[in-house]
């Protein structure tokens, strides 16, 4: 008896056919751009950066945040608030943005690395049920309000063991995925043996759920030449195995392979070897003072592969 793929190959016309097969067997390059906005004093819009429209464009919003004031590691439960500016990026911005190009979504990103006079934001819920209860009622909230698309996970510090983070972001990014309440789900880790142990636990048991990795490679040291930066982008990628781990550079000052130093070199590199899976840039609210030099130059990469 044929089965159904057998009937699928008799019906399909031949002109059909041959362009499928030529599909399956070439994988098309990632034309994705991704920018972190909201988290300085800097006053920045969605419409001060340029958007290509041969990119697929995203903007994470900076940050949720579950904070409690107190001795650190103040135990947190999941009650989000948005700590971005609302009144320059708000709701009415978010669909206006998304009105005016087809191309752009926009995520919020959780967690971050301090607030207010640089207090560590640290994930430490009281525990894994009411954190995660909690969590799903406020990300819930905030996602529809705003009319957002995506969430990404960018925790720096941990009052917690790496299970607990696992269970309770896993958990989280299971139900928003589950309900359609966001259409994708990415992670902001960099190599760290404080931060890398929770990002690892979380990708063993929910990277199936997990659609990008914006991997932080600001975070290596200033000196990285552009064979350092391929030695580094390989090993993230078989730490976080099959999935799509973006390259990135910080417009802030801080440390990886700069554009001045090879960053495109390496990305052309990549690309000839089908790694290239996106770009992504700390951040919007640095990238004004240049007017959005290095935003232009990365999406013009990115449009420009073949």
């Amino acid at each position: 008896m044929l089965s159904k793929y057998a009937l699928l190959f008799i019906f399909l016309p031949l002109h059909s056919l041959f362009f499928n097969l030529l599909t399956i067997g070439a994988a098309q390059p990632e034309k994705l751009f991704r920018e972190y906005i909201g988290a300085e004093d800097t006053i920045v819009r969605f419409t001060d950066v340029p958007i290509n429209p041969s990119v697929d464009f995203h903007f994470l919003l900076s940050f949720a945040i579950d904070y409690t004031d107190g001795a650190h590691p103040a135990p947190t439960n999941g009650d989000f608030r948005v700590y971005w500016d609302t009144k320059n990026l708000g709701s009415s911005q978010v669909s206006a943005i998304k009105a005016k190009h087809a191309n752009v979504r926009v995520g919020m990103s959780l967690g971050g690395d301090t607030i207010g006079n640089n207090k560590p934001v640290y994930f430490h819920p009281t525990s894994i049920k009411s954190w995660l209860a909690n969590a799903i009622h406020s990300i819930t909230k905030i996602v529809t309000t705003y009319g957002l698309d995506g969430i990404d996970i960018d925790y720096e510090h941990f009052g917690s063991d790496p299970d607990t983070f696992a269970e309770c972001i896993g958990g989280l990014i299971f139900y928003l995925k589950q309900n359609e309440i966001v259409s994708f789900t990415s992670i902001a880790p960099y190599e760290d043996d404080s931060v890398k142990p929770y990002y690892l636990a979380l990708w063993r048991k929910y990277g199936h759920l997990i659609d990008y990795v914006n991997f932080q490679f600001y975070a290596y040291p200033r000196s990285t030449t552009v064979s350092q930066f391929l030695k580094y982008f390989d090993e993230q990628s078989f730490n976080y195995k099959g999935g799509q781990v973006l390259v990135s550079f910080g417009t802030d000052g801080s440390g990886g392979l700069s554009p001045q130093n090879g960053f495109f070199d390496a990305c052309s590199e990549l690309s000839k070897q089908g790694k290239l899976h996106g770009i992504f840039i700390w951040s919007a609210d640095d990238s004004k003072k240049a007017n959005f030099k290095y935003e232009k130059q990365s999406q013009d990469f990115l449009a420009s592969q073949k």
